[in-house]
């Protein structure tokens, strides 16, 4: 797996409470249209909105959600992306935005390809399953990990495909996604070696050939 390894750790900023959310906001570019997958209450569509002036929308499969996003003056509408994105056309968003929803989905690569169908790119953040805490963890229990970035119970966790960021990098491949941008977290530290074990969350933004 191609890294950009270098020795050194920065320090990463949380925005709205989340290093990952930082890390997508460097990511999307001023003025450009956004849709955010998976949106819950709307807050990083609205600062986005705010901050970096992007045309917004969402969609949200919670009912309360998308009522709490509309409420935020936000142009969210409730569906469940795993059905698909047909409301859209082809390319008609700059970015597409997927963050810690990945391995809730029923049918992850479907989510993406349709991602890549409706934008000029996509920026997905998930949990990586390889960290070295899940494979203690599995090794010396011999149950379903359960750790500080995966806390449930194997019958009540919302996460259903556990992927690795090698796993990530084998679908790229596979589906000659072009990944222009890989940023892996380790707490509030952006991680630059070993991210497949050290890393507990990474950040990709890809497009197509």
């Amino acid at each position: 797996m191609t890294t950009t390894a270098t020795p050194e750790k920065t320090f990463i900023r949380q925005l709205l409470g989340r290093t990952d959310y930082a890390l997508i906001s460097e990511l999307v570019e001023p003025g450009s249209s956004v849709l955010d997958l998976g949106c819950g209450d709307g807050e990083l569509l609205a600062w986005l909105a705010e901050n970096k002036q992007v045309t917004a929308r969402g969609v949200e499969i919670s009912p309360a959600r998308v009522q709490r996003s509309i409420a935020q003056g936000l142009s969210v509408y409730q569906g469940d992306i795993d059905a698909g994105l047909a409301d859209y056309p082809d390319q008609c968003f700059d970015f597409v935005i997927l963050s810690q929803t990945l391995q809730e989905a029923r049918h992850p690569l479907r989510v993406l390809r349709e991602m890549l169908r409706v934008g000029r790119r996509a920026i997905v953040a998930f949990p990586n399953f390889g960290h070295w805490t899940m494979r203690v963890s599995m090794l010396l229990t011999g149950r379903a990990p359960k750790t500080r970035l995966f806390p449930h119970e194997w019958h009540s966790s919302p996460n259903i495909h556990f992927l690795t960021i090698q796993d990530f990098e084998d679908l790229a491949a596979a589906e000659d996604f072009i990944v222009e941008r890989r940023m892996y977290l380790r707490g509030d530290r952006r991680l630059r070696l070993l991210p497949n074990l050290l890393a507990e969350v990474a950040v990709y933004m890809v497009r197509k050939k």
